[in-house]
């Protein structure tokens, strides 16, 4: 499968947070955990940066160690695993391409083998190219932004539910673009709607086993993908649609997963999408 995405991108996908011009704030400096976590052992696809990495330095900080799984952007990687051990928390990192069913089974048992067990599943990972049309989609990349985008969700699920206990939880990533669709993500956004579509569908199928199943689906967030994939003059004006007139950073989402990871907070929700879309309102 090939990387087919935008030719004048402002960095090179997968994209690097040294190489943004305007760092994202993904870090969560400021947030102070209460235990809600305490104990609990997390997976996080799509880890290394971003909303990923604001999720994985939430859970640490909320007592969990942390898993993160990735394509190859080390350095992010490495800071993300720097910061959960900063927190107190045990942080492994996994590295391969989650287009890989193999590797997606792989990633589990690592994390169950090395952290003594699993508690909670963050599928998050994705892969977008814009194009203005239908036509220019080529057939790698229709079948690379589903590998990653839905496939990789179905594999490590289905992979970590041989180790959940029961009372577990699994958060999806979707997306505003799954709620509504977007023209220039045509791909993109048929795989967001299919992770709303397949988190409906296990919270009821794992219910018997308060297995909780629910879905983040923010609207524009500020990571490297953004800059990896699109071009300069949608860089400049990302996230300027919506009513706040910006995009959220990744640290503004994170605590999302954090409601939904902890029964504390959530323990009566599942087959729920929260979208924090910046005050936009959708009909229906």
């Amino acid at each position: 499968m090939t990387d087919d995405v935008t030719p004048d991108a402002v960095i090179p996908y997968p994209g690097e947070t040294a190489d943004m011009a305007d760092k994202p704030r993904d870090e969560m400096a400021d947030y102070v955990g209460t235990g809600l976590l305490s104990g609990r052992r997390a997976l996080i696809t799509g880890g290394d940066s971003g909303i990923g990495r604001a999720v994985a330095v939430a859970f640490a900080k909320e007592g969990a160690d942390v898993a993160i799984a990735y394509l190859d952007e080390k350095d992010d990687a490495e800071h993300t695993l720097s910061l959960i051990e900063a927190a107190g928390r045990r942080g492994i990192g996994l590295p391969g391409d989650l287009a890989d069913a193999a590797h997606c089974r792989s990633v589990v048992d690592d994390t169950v083998n090395q952290l003594g067990g699993l508690d909670i599943v963050v599928n998050n990972v994705a892969f977008q190219s814009p194009v203005s049309d239908l036509t220019e989609i080529s057939d790698e990349q229709w079948r690379r932004t589903f590998a990653v985008n839905i496939d990789s969700f179905f594999h490590v699920t289905k992979a970590a539910l041989a180790h959940l206990p029961d009372g577990s939880a699994i958060i999806n990533t979707g997306s505003i673009n799954g709620l509504r669709g977007n023209k220039s993500l045509i791909d993109y956004s048929a795989t967001k709607g299919a992770v709303i579509a397949l988190t409906y569908s296990l919270a009821q199928s794992l219910a018997e086993r308060n297995i909780r199943v629910n879905c983040v689906a923010p609207g524009p967030v500020w990571t490297p993908l953004i800059p990896a994939t699109m071009p300069s003059d949608k860089v400049e004006s990302f996230g300027e649609q919506v009513p706040m007139g910006r995009a959220a950073q990744p640290d503004e989402i994170a605590p999302s997963y954090v409601f939904f990871a902890a029964n504390r907070m959530s323990s009566y929700y599942s087959g729920e999408v929260l979208a924090p879309i910046g005050g936009e309102t959708l009909p229906g």
